[in-house]
This record gives C-alpha cells, structure tokens and sequence, in this order.
C-alpha cells in the first residue's frame, strides 16, 4: 500500500507540488483566522444566575430565593454540580454542565427552568438574570474614567455619581456594540437616584402613607399612548406626557387632594438627588475614587481581536465624551496573550533555524536539505489546518505542541531523503523515476512505524478529563497532527520534491563529513569493546535522575511576566466599604512610593451582577 502510494504521487508531481503550495498558503491563511489566547481556557460549562433583593440580609436570600432556584435547577441533563454564594442584596448560584455541553444549549435549559422557579420567588425588584456568556478569563480590558471639577458641568450632582452616569449611559452602551464583547461591568462611583425623604409628620397632618406616596410616584412617572386623532385629512398621535425628567417634576406630582387644594410631594418630602447604596469601590494612585469598567469577552472569541476593535471603538468613545472628561486603559489581556505566543514563537523559529542549519550541515547538500525543510513549515501548518477545523486556539500549550514536536518533523523525511540520495550515488544507470521509487520504497514502513510509535507516546494523554484534560490535550493534538503532516510529506512530498530538484545530482560525501564517519566508528568500535561500562553509566545517570526528580519545583502553568502585580487583601468580614476603601487607599499611596510602580487601580468588594460576588472586605490591588 505504501508503495503504491509513493508510485502514485511520482507520476503526478505538479498535483503533488500544488497540494504542498495549498497547505502552505491556507495554513498561513487560517492561522490568522484562529483565535489566540495566552493559555486553554479551562474554564467549565457553566452558567450564573444573578438575583438582586436589595436590603436583604444573607439569610433571607439564602432562604427565600438561593435554596428555590437551586431546587429548580436540580435534574437539568448533563448537569455536573450545583454551587451557591448568598450574599447581603446578591444571590449568586452557579450551574455546572458537563464539557461536550454546548453553552448556548445549557443556558436555554436553565432560562426554561428558572421561569418556572420564578413562582416561589418573593417580590423584587429586579427578576433573576442570567450572568455573561463569558469564562474566568473573559476579562479582558479594564478602564477607568477621570474628570476635571473645574471644567465639566454636572449639574448639582456630585462628580463620581455624574461619572457613574455617563459610564452607564454612555460609554458602556457604546463599548457594548464591539462584535465579541458579551458584557461591560461598571463598578466604582455612585448610582444616581431620585430621592424622596418623606417627613413623618407631613405625613400624618396630610393623613397620607408610604404607600400613598409610593403608588403617586409609580402612577405619576409613565407615558401613555392615546391611539390617534382624525383631523382633516391627518392621523395626528395622542400621548400622555407623565415621565419625570427633572426634579422639579418630581416636586410637583400631586400625593392627594384636600379640600379642593392638591397635596404635592414636595408638601411631605424633600427631593433630591441620592446615591444608590453601593457594594464597591473603585481608587487610583491612593489619590482618588474613579469609576471603572470591566470588559468581558464573548465565549470563544479571539481576545487580540476583540481587543483591537475595542481600541477603535474607544477613539470614537473618548471623542464623543464631554470636554474635561478622560477614559484611561488601566488593563488589556493583549499584550499578554502577546508575549504568551510570542515566546512559543520565537522558540519555533530558533528551532527552525536551528534544525535547517543542522540538515545543510549533515546532509552535505542544499537541495537535499531544502526539501527536508519545507518538512518543517507543511507539518506545522498541517497542524494549523486541523487546529482550525477543531476550534482549537492558538495559545502557550497549542503552540508549544508544534514547538516540542519541530526537532521530529524533519526525521522521517531525512531518512527518506538520505536513501534516495545513495541510491541517486550508487548510479545503476535506471529512470530517476524507478531510483526514487526504489529508495522508497525501502524506507518507507520503518518511517510509517517509527512516526506512529511517537504518535502512540501522547495516547494516554487524551484518556485526561476536566481540568488537566483542558489544559494537555491541545498540546497532544497539535503534536500529533504535527507529526501526522510530517508523516504525509516524507511519504508523499519528499520523494516528489527529490524527482524534481536531484535530476542530473551524482552527490558526493565532502571530506569533513567521511572525517566525522572515521570519528564515530572509531568511538562505536571502543563502546562495544566497553559494553558493561557504557551500561553501568547508564544505570547511574538513571538512577541520579530518579533521585533528583522529587526535588524539582512543579507547577500548574508556567509563570507569566505580564509587567503588573495582582495584590488579593482581605479585611475584617465586619468592616464597613467606607473603612476599607480608607485602608486601600493607604496602601496605595505605599506602593507609589516605589519608584518601579507607575500606577495603581484597586477594585474593593463587588460590581454590579456579572462578576465574582467579593464582599467588601475584599480588595484586588
């Protein structure tokens, strides 16, 4: 069969030659279509289910809504383990799938299940949601905004509070269009309110109640439609004009009428502008509050990509914004995912380099060492081929396949190759065609064995599930379609290659490679005379490394210089976000005090539903 195939492809060189050029080009093609990402995301199949009951304390929620939905969600299909956080206001319960699960299909059986959970729920404000079609390493760009007192205009309101509005109204919406941004998490500031601080006594003079109050205001801040007039010849609209825009709207909504004369709000409340209680915090530099925003990445997006179309975006959000106003990058996962495959990348090209320089060497002729070579770019982009088709990214442990695997992708066509060259030597007088065909055909099944017998080492590899399984089996893949590329050239390309660039070649071994051979017999001849010695320091240099192994430090990924510094602080579960917001800052302002550091961003407790549910005693420097 091999030997058929190897005749087959040397009666058609140029299909063979085009095939070669097409890998070539379509792997360069699909390698910049793949996505590319530091690392595998291991994240599972999981999906969130955020409830907000404001001013609930941690055991009502548990009780009242994180215990029902829990209960609900029991006996989804698929469905790995189901884990829960109640917080003060925040019901989090996190729903795990198995890792075939498509994520879109897991979240609609949870969206089904939870409208029927809705039933047992109390009232609330806000119904459940479910969290961002996002993974642990979704966050992907972090800004913050700053704004010059003297200059903007916030209208009575306070400057973090206007801030905090114009990032929720404006830039968040914004960035929000960017194709591959599932979600932008606020955090920071003060959420605007409208407040109405009712006056007991007001209240009992008037005869009036909360619920008086509460039932005007609901029924007073609407618009409602009045189907149309026919005048003439026209359909004109009818509305009903009732939503508040201003406070002074809000002053005048009429609570009651007595005799005669309407009871106002602004007769037993006094309205202003509030602030939202909040959960977080966001300082800068131990100088200021800011008001930030989190990025969170589509699931299965390609990161540099995104986070080039959310610079672009960006340009048009900063020009947009009112003068005065800076919307500053505090993070973005580029660079990382930059200098993750730009390492793996560097060490392919060594490598490249490396190896071809070794085949000009030994093989002692350039046209041999050439079609030996291009074994290296056809295997690698073979790889890239069924990357693409896998949905596998390009990241640290894909790539660093292709770069364990690139010192073997040229074996099998060396030796094929090199048995074609002696037999081109030996000179009988026949066809290049049957010379080749011959060498060939020699070599070929010990190739075969010996590339999948390395193939076969990775196998166990793939039997890994969960974590570890997420994080080796991209490696194992890359290698084997690798070393499948390399197995496909030296049977196919490699001869083809040879019948079309060795015509008319008589090669010839140079004096320094004979010099080399006389070298190495000598030394084989001694170590078979010393047979017993060679296997004793054999069994000692094992035994060594047996004995040193345990003492080797062990990790679960490499470690990444990113340039910044993550600082996890945990306070007294009792202190108050005003407290620790005061202790962060002090510790920011010692960590500027380093001439090394050239800015520091600190996000204390949580954000708004969409993130991990940190209490406010938590902070990340």
């Amino acid at each position: 069969m091999f030997s058929r195939i190897t005749e087959t492809s040397l009666r058609f060189p140029g299909i063979i030659v085009l095939l070669i050029l097409a890998v070539l080009g379509t792997g360069i093609y699909k390698y910049n279509q793949i996505p590319v990402d530091a690392f595998p995301d291991i994240s599972p199949v999981r999906v969130q289910v955020f409830t907000e009951a404001h001013g609930m304390a941690p055991e009502e929620i548990e009780r009242l809504i994180t215990y029902p939905i829990e209960t609900t969600m029991s006996g989804l299909p698929g469905i790995t383990q189901i884990k829960s956080t109640s917080a003060f206001g925040l019901s989090v319960v996190y729903v795990y799938f198995e890792d075939d699960i498509d994520i879109y299909f897991a979240r609609q059986l949870v969206s089904e299940r939870l409208t029927s959970a809705m039933a047992a729920l109390p009232d609330l404000h806000d119904p459940p949601v479910l969290g961002p079609i996002s993974t642990g390493l979704g966050q992907i760009f972090i800004y913050y905004l700053t704004a010059d007192p003297e200059i903007v205009d916030t209208g009575e309101k306070e400057l973090n509070t206007w801030l905090r509005e114009l990032n929720d109204w404006v830039v968040k919406l914004q960035i929000q269009t960017v194709p591959g941004v599932t979600k932008v998490l606020s955090m920071g500031g003060h959420v605007l309110q409208y407040q109405a601080r009712i006056n007991p006594e007001s209240l009992h003079k008037y005869g009036l109640t909360l619920a008086d109050i509460t039932s005007a205001l609901r029924e007073n801040n609407r618009n409602t439609g009045g189907q149309y007039l026919e005048l003439g010849s026209e359909e004109h609209l009818v509305r009903g004009i009732g939503l508040i825009k201003t406070l002074d709207d809000m002053r005048d909504i009429p609570v009651k009428v007595s005799d005669g004369i309407p009871v106002l709000l602004s007769d037993v409340a006094e309205v202003s502008f509030g602030n939202e209680i909040r959960r977080g915090s966001v300082t800068h530099n131990g100088q200021e509050e800011v008001v930030s925003g989190i990025v969170l990445k589509l699931y299965g997006e390609n990161t540099s990509e995104v986070i080039e179309r959310l610079y672009a975006k960006i340009r048009d959000v900063q020009a947009a914004l009112p003068e005065g106003v800076a919307l500053h990058t505090f993070y973005e996962q580029a660079e990382l995912v930059k200098n993750a495959t730009g390492t793996v990348k560097q060490a392919l090209l060594i490598g490249a380099f490396l190896v071809i320089g070794v085949l000009v060497f030994f093989l002692c002729n350039w046209r041999s060492a050439i079609i030996v070579s291009l074994a290296l770019p056809v295997s690698a982009l073979t790889a890239v081929l069924f990357m693409e088709k896998f949905s596998i990214s390009a990241n640290l442990m894909s790539l660093g396949g292709i770069a364990i695997a690139i010192g073997m992708l040229g074996d099998g066509s060396i030796v094929m190759v090199e048995n074609i060259v002696r037999h081109l030597g030996n000179g009988r007088g026949e066809s290049i065609f049957r010379t080749i065909n011959r060498a060939a055909d020699e070599v070929i099944r010990p190739i075969f064995s010996s590339i999948v017998i390395i193939m076969a080492v990775f196998l166990p590899i793939f039997t890994l599930e969960g974590t570890e399984g997420k994080m080796f089996i991209p490696l194992a893949l890359t290698i084997t379609f690798t070393l499948f590329g390399s197995l496909v050239y030296a049977v196919i390309g490699a001869p083809v290659l040879s019948s079309l660039l060795m015509k008319g070649q008589t090669p010839r071994e140079p004096l320094y490679f004979r010099k080399l051979k006389d070298f190495y017999e000598t030394l084989l001849l001694k170590a078979c005379g010393a047979r017993k010695l060679i296997l004793l320091a054999a069994l000692v240099l094992l035994a060594i490394s047996l004995v040193t192994l345990p003492f080797i430090g062990t990790e679960f990924i490499p470690t990444l210089e990113e340039g910044s510094i993550f600082l996890g602080v945990t306070m007294a579960p009792s202190i108050s976000l005003e407290k620790s917001t005061q202790l962060v800052m002090k510790m920011e302002q010692i960590i500027m005090g380093h001439p090394e550091v050239k800015e520091v961003l600190s996000r204390i407790g949580r954000t708004e539903p969409g993130s991990h549910p940190h209490p406010v005693n938590f902070a990340a420097i």
